[in-house]
């Protein structure tokens, strides 16, 4: 990872114009995870992942970069079409593609206030992610050869993070399943980077239920924090977690390597 990665994934967070950012917490949240298939660089996907940020809604990520074969054939045998993004809600039965119908269908099943509107603003939102995807040009659009992972990782991210951003580009492009662990910010002293929390000594008491886990399990919180359940590595900071991803699932359909 280079310092001009981090410049043009901070470009790509500045072009979302804050949206991915801020969540509303809800004290009732789906039983299983939603299911979305998806391609990190693809403006209809970060749409709807946006939402499921300002939603607080977690969710089951299986990448579909271009040139992937491992769960790209899945979504037409699930939905009878290869088009992304596409979202499969296993407490409702739902199954929907078109990222203007998810994200309809999230604020009507999980949302506590109207859907955005179809007209000038959802064109507007959508002319904003194309453009959050030209700083990154390729990056978490094709597939790489990689290893398999038996289980799900778990990321805890929220979509505009520019420095999960990274980790979720790797992910896509390894075609590695991963459970997002969604970690929107919902008061100020969230914004507050922890380098600066720490110097200032500020008694920081999250109250996002992620943010709080994260306290609870490793005292501090950081965006992005990846948990791999197959070897038991934990790791913060988005250099340390693709340098371990990329020794981990090096070896194409093999187990992942313990670190």
């Amino acid at each position: 990872m280079s310092y001009l990665d981090i410049v043009r994934s901070l470009a790509s967070s500045a072009a979302q114009n804050g949206r991915g950012i801020a969540t509303r917490p809800r004290d009732k949240q789906p039983e299983e995870p939603l299911e979305l298939y998806d391609i990190e660089a693809c403006p209809y996907c970060r749409l709807v992942r946006e939402t499921l940020t300002e939603l607080d809604l977690d969710v089951l990520i299986f990448p579909c970069p271009k040139g992937g074969n491992r769960y790209r054939p899945l979504v037409e045998n699930l939905g009878g079409q290869t088009r992304f993004p596409f979202l499969m809600d296993p407490n409702t039965g739902a199954a929907l593609y078109e990222s203007e119908d998810i994200i309809d269908y999230l604020h009507r099943e999980y949302g506590d206030r109207l859907p955005p509107g179809r007209g000038l603003a959802s064109r507007l939102r959508l002319v904003s992610s194309f453009t959050a995807s030209v700083p990154r040009g390729r990056r978490g659009l094709r597939a790489r050869p990689a290893g398999l992972a038996e289980r799900p990782l778990e990321l805890y991210s929220f979509e505009a993070s520019p420095f999960a951003r990274l980790v979720r580009e790797r992910l896509c492009e390894m075609q590695l399943p991963y459970l997002i662990r969604q970690c929107g910010r919902d008061q100020w002293m969230d914004w507050v980077l922890p380098a600066v929390r720490d110097r200032l000594n500020l008694n920081y008491r999250p109250s996002q239920r992620n943010r709080r886990r994260l306290i609870t399990i490793t005292d501090m919180v950081a965006i992005p924090y990846l948990v791999d359940p197959n070897t038991g590595e934990e790791r913060y900071e988005s250099a340390s977690i693709l340098e371990y991803l990329d020794y981990a699932y090096q070896e194409p359909d093999t187990a992942p390597r313990a670190v």
